[in-house]
């Protein structure tokens, strides 16, 4: 085979490789907008009046994760099945962003921590690497520690829309969520720096839920609940 030869050879295996990548990146192009669309609905829960309609957003937000189920079901047949990480970076982002979009979802739900099975099933993917298209741990946690700077956000618009007791609870989750991430030894360079922001989130949490102490707002709120 001659020099020529050979390097066309190897174009071919470039342009094979840059078609799959095109593909991908067109259906991720579309999880992203659904990812804006669920994102934009949950927005309305910092809103005053928004508190009262979380059941019905978060049913709005199933909806739209059926939408994502789809989309992540057509990103699957665009690369081979064993050639996950070679293409990961394309789908990691906003494989994430979705994580964090679950976890909230769950939370406002329940208050409790969405589990990564429950985000893979959400989701419609794998836990199991072995499986095909799966929720690695890593993105997993990257998505519940963006949740945790959404919370410190609900927080503080909590207080503003006169619901005294929610920071409190956001404080004690996001004091154990801490706790947790405190057993595990980050070696992820983008994922540690994440966590540094967790001690952020939990500083300005903390300062919230001090002022409404010596204000004795929270006091009097759990007395009227008691009531």
């Amino acid at each position: 085979m001659s020099v020529t030869e050979m390097f066309s050879h190897i174009q071919g295996f470039l342009s094979a490789d840059q078609d799959i990548r095109e593909e991908i990146r067109k259906v991720v192009q579309g999880l992203e907008q659904t990812a804006r669309e669920i994102l934009t609905l949950l927005q309305s829960v910092h809103q005053p009046s928004g508190f009262k309609e979380i059941p019905s957003k978060c049913a709005k937000a199933r909806d739209l994760f059926c939408t994502v189920k789809t989309q992540i079901g057509d990103l699957k047949t665009k690369f081979p099945v064993e050639q996950y990480y070679r293409f990961h970076e394309h789908w990691r982002f906003v494989l994430q962003r979705l994580t964090f979009l679950a976890a909230f979802v769950v939370y406002l739900e329940s208050e409790n921590l969405v589990t990564r099975e429950e985000v893979a099933q959400i989701l419609g993917i794998e836990v199991v690497r072995e499986k095909g298209f799966h929720l690695d741990i890593e993105d997993y946690l990257a998505g519940v520690l963006i949740m945790a700077s959404e919370l410190s956000r609900l927080a503080v618009n909590s207080v503003t829309a006169g619901d005294y007791n929610r920071p409190l609870r956001i404080s004690n989750f996001i004091n154990e969520l801490d706790s947790g991430f405190r057993l595990l030894n980050l070696k992820n360079d983008p994922l540690r720096k994440r966590y540094d922001g967790l001690k952020y989130d939990v500083k300005k949490i903390e300062e919230v839920v001090y002022d409404l102490s010596i204000r004795g707002l929270a006091k009097e709120s759990e007395s009227s609940g008691d009531k």
